[in-house]
């Protein structure tokens, strides 16, 4: 298993991600290893619309309206 180094990591960011692992239960190793794997994920277009499908189908056919003519209308008082 290939391995990397990271170098130059501000204090500040090193202790978010302890926190951040320490409340997910693992080490920090564990939880950069995370982060990377789940950022390097490659999504399809395929994917992507699959979501977009679940997202406008959890609104259960909820029309909205225009924000566009709604900002115009409050621009305009």
């Amino acid at each position: 298993m290939a391995q990397i180094l990271v170098r130059n990591i501000e204090p500040e960011t090193v202790n978010r991600l302890k926190l951040r692992a320490k409340s997910h239960h693992r080490s920090l190793q564990g939880e950069a290893k995370l982060i990377l794997e789940e950022a390097a994920e490659k999504i399809t277009w395929e994917d992507a619309m699959e979501r977009a499908r679940k997202i406008r189908e959890s609104f259960g056919g909820k029309k909205f309206s225009d924000s566009a003519a709604l900002i115009r209308e409050d621009r305009d008082r």
